[in-house]
């Protein structure tokens, strides 16, 4: 492969729209930006549903295989494993047919694992992109219990990458306290030629959103706490999604009688995500665990003041008191403060808006392009 330009890269994810949630769709970003950039790719990921098993969309081949996955906002292990073995037989036959110069798994696990089985065979190179959740420790609640018997394994996937791209310096640095292997931290980027902002004018009533899984790392629950204690003021809320809390969410918000400022719409599409996040003013995220989540580039892209945990690389989002507030994670009191400036002072929240917008240019998926095309030609010459 020496000297030998890449040209043909092997994608393989688990979750890739419509299925899964921001990793997915920070991949379909950057695959489409390749491919915009002369890249060929192709993406072998799982199929939910009534998805149709093969398709070009955006100039991206995109293979989906059965792996007993029982919904569609989230991957148990037995679809991470039942992934991992029919993606490694399309993978031969790919390789075989297609003959692609590299492989990249996005996430370590369960993808890494299928990226390294198909090196020792085939011998190609292969780059991991860790997202967040498939570091030991990133989001105990989702992973611990299935990190107890895969870590043994995922020494030598990350070992023998031949490249590591990490989303966060957050998830370099907890990586690092597994995995000695050098790492780049290439962050996620969003295409701006896609979203528009809404009217920089506030909601007569301020709009507050939340998009998500309803999962404990999300911490969805907080945000309904939170908004109890704002009772006393105007405001209204939405929250996108669909997960394991949804119905004790439900049964919260009934508890503090907040039914009629508090709407659920359950699991939507990604267009229909965009056009809430349009009509609102607010991203409020309580995560407890994040990488460099995507649902924060959108709000900065449609111009939302944001209200974040400082987890992961959400500190990268938010300039303090200038687009918005950063928060220690489960501090409700925190959350109530921060939200309560922004929704009895207008004009601040505004400004909030704007400065986001304008914020957004930082993270263009041109750019995260060019560095994942300059780590590709370092490949090649070496």
């Amino acid at each position: 492969m020496t000297g030998k330009r890449i040209k043909k890269i092997l994608v393989f994810i688990h979750e890739y729209p419509p299925v899964g949630g921001g990793g997915g769709r920070i991949s379909q970003n950057l695959c489409r930006g390749l491919v915009k950039s002369g890249y060929q790719i192709q993406v072998v990921t799982a199929r939910f549903g009534e998805s149709p098993a093969i398709e070009n969309c955006d100039g991206v081949i995109i293979h989906r295989l059965w792996s007993n996955r029982k919904v569609q906002y989230r991957a148990d292990f037995s679809a991470m494993i039942f992934y991992v073995l029919a993606s490694f037989f399309k993978g031969i036959k790919l390789i075989r047919e297609w003959k692609p110069d590299i492989l990249h798994a996005h996430f370590a696990v369960p993808a890494g694992a299928t990226t390294w089985a198909l090196s020792k065979f085939t011998h190609l190179p292969y780059i991991i992109t860790a997202h967040g959740g498939d570091v030991p420790g990133a989001a105990p609640e989702k992973t611990d219990r299935w990190f107890r018997f895969v870590m043994p394994f995922t020494y030598g996937i990350w070992k023998n990458a031949v490249k590591v791209v990490a989303v966060s310096d957050q998830t370099k640095q907890l990586a690092y306290q597994y995995y000695d292997v050098d790492m780049n931290v290439i962050g996620n980027g969003i295409d701006l030629d896609r979203l528009t902002p809404g009217k920089f004018e506030p909601n007569k009533k301020p709009h507050i959103i939340f998009a998500g899984r309803f999962s404990p790392e999300k911490n969805p629950l907080a945000i309904i706490h939170t908004l109890a204690k704002l009772e006393d003021l105007d405001w209204d809320c939405t929250l996108l999604g669909d997960g394991l809390l949804f119905q004790d969410a439900k049964r919260i918000i009934n508890q503090h009688n907040l039914g009629r400022r508090i709407k659920l719409t359950g699991w939507i599409s990604e267009d229909e995500v965009t056009e809430w996040f349009k009509k609102s003013d607010i991203l409020f995220m309580p995560s407890l665990t994040e990488g460099l989540p995507l649902t924060g580039l959108k709000a900065l892209a449609t111009g939302l003041a944001v209200v974040l945990s400082n987890v992961g690389g959400c500190s990268n989002l938010v300039k303090e008191n200038v687009n918005g507030f950063l928060v220690e994670p489960g501090d409700i009191d925190g959350y109530s403060k921060a939200l309560r400036k922004l929704l009895i002072d207008p004009h601040r929240l505004l400004k909030f808006r704007k400065n986001s917008y304008k914020f957004s240019k930082s993270f263009t998926i041109k750019a995260v392009v060019e560095s994942y095309t300059k780590l590709l030609n370092e490949i090649s010459k070496n």
